[in-house]
């Protein structure tokens, strides 16, 4: 994510505090991931951040980040 400098950095961080205050809120391009129960996808322009909600902790836990041509291939 460095090469891709600070825009999508700054973002990044700005989509994590929404999502830190409404796991589920409809503000931000987020898609829930087909065949994956509890996982999302969250896109800021070419990336996309992929990421669980463990509802009984409020946790939300990232586990894949990239490019759109890479990142769905590793899940």
């Amino acid at each position: 994510m460095k090469h891709q400098g600070q825009p999508i950095i700054t973002q990044f961080k700005q989509a994590l505090t929404q999502l830190a205050l409404d796991p589920y809120q409809n503000t931000l391009d987020i898609k829930v991931l087909v065949g994956l129960p509890h996982c999302y996808r969250l896109r800021i322009g070419k990336w996309r951040f992929l990421y669980e909600i463990l509802d009984q902790k409020l946790i939300i836990s990232f586990f894949d980040a990239g490019p759109r041509g890479q990142v769905y291939k590793e899940v």
